[in-house]
């Protein structure tokens, strides 16, 4: 029987502008190409899971425009259960402008009905649905007050918690205590340890403090380069596949997902960093945050 995850999160339009360069301030260019795609980040790594073979739900909040019957049909053309969302009325559905660079990408999300999604929001129906749950996954484009209530919820009916921290910004320690595996990239991870890092022994003792401080298991994902973890106090880097990369906008958000499956399916931590890891690579060959996503016949 599969194992139930649910997300809380954002459901976003990604408006991908296609261009050679950006422009400076005051400077007009000329782009490539637009492409409007589904997107947001929790809507991304429900679609991840359960094009991996999850049972995943999704809880979050769209407009009642184009865009939002849009992101609500690929919900469920993706087989993500969208009994939760909410299509708010007099807000636009969130969007992202992505400017899509050299293979690279830089994005400003408008959060729009996403941070509608207040901690009133979360019905007992909802309580219900995270209590019964055995993976609870969040991220941060939708109100810290939510995040902070629906990790409360999951913590007190014993529900693993995923955290993804981003966009990044601090956070309260009260609201890291109640996450079991924390997932920044290495920019968000040193926000949040208030430290940088050049060296691998450098990310090694941040790590350790970090873990040791919210006893939690801290995987730091480092793009090309793969993604770290401690394992009996040592760091460990388990490399990405060499591919050719097309578009990164749905890496991260794959990894989540893909450690969202692997920790439902009780895989040892070398495992889950290996699958989810393996997963992100082949999301960044095609182009899309959702359209990337493998399929787990894809990985064979």
């Amino acid at each position: 029987m599969k194992k139930r995850i649910v997300v809380v999160g954002s459901l976003n339009m990604d408006i991908i502008i296609s261009t050679n360069r950006l422009p400076q301030i005051g400077e007009t260019i000329l782009g490539n190409e637009v492409n409007y795609l589904p997107g947001g980040k929790g809507a991304n790594q429900a679609v991840s899971i359960a094009r991996l073979g999850g049972d995943v739900t999704m809880v979050g909040a769209v407009g009642q425009d184009e865009f939002g019957k849009s992101l609500l049909e690929q919900m469920d053309t993706n087989q993500v259960n969208t009994a939760f969302i909410d299509q708010v009325e007099d807000v636009k559905t969130g969007i992202a402008d992505i400017f899509h660079v050299n293979h690279d990408n830089c994005i400003v999300v408008v959060p729009g009905a996403n941070f509608t999604l207040t901690p009133e929001k979360i019905t007992p129906e909802m309580e219900q649905l995270i209590a019964e749950a055995d993976v609870l996954i969040t991220q941060l484009e939708i109100p810290l007050e939510t995040v902070q209530k629906v990790l409360e919820i999951a913590n007190k009916h014993n529900v693993k918690t995923i955290l993804n921290p981003a966009p990044a910004q601090t956070l309260p320690a009260e609201l890291l205590q109640l996450v079991d595996y924390l997932t920044p990239n290495e920019t968000e991870f040193a926000l949040l340890a208030e430290h940088t890092f050049t060296t691998n022994d450098e990310l090694a003792a941040l790590m350790t403090k970090w873990e040791a401080t919210y006893n939690q298991t801290l995987i730091v994902t480092l793009g090309e380069q793969g993604s770290a973890y401690l394992q009996d106090g040592k760091l460990v880097i388990t490399p990405a596949e060499k591919v050719d990369v097309v578009d990164t906008t749905g890496a991260g958000d794959s990894f989540n997902g893909a450690l969202a499956v692997a920790i439902s399916e009780e895989k040892s931590i070398p495992e889950m960093i290996a699958f989810a890891t393996k997963v992100a690579a082949r999301a960044v060959t095609k182009f899309g945050a959702q359209d990337g996503m493998p399929f787990a016949a894809d990985l064979d």
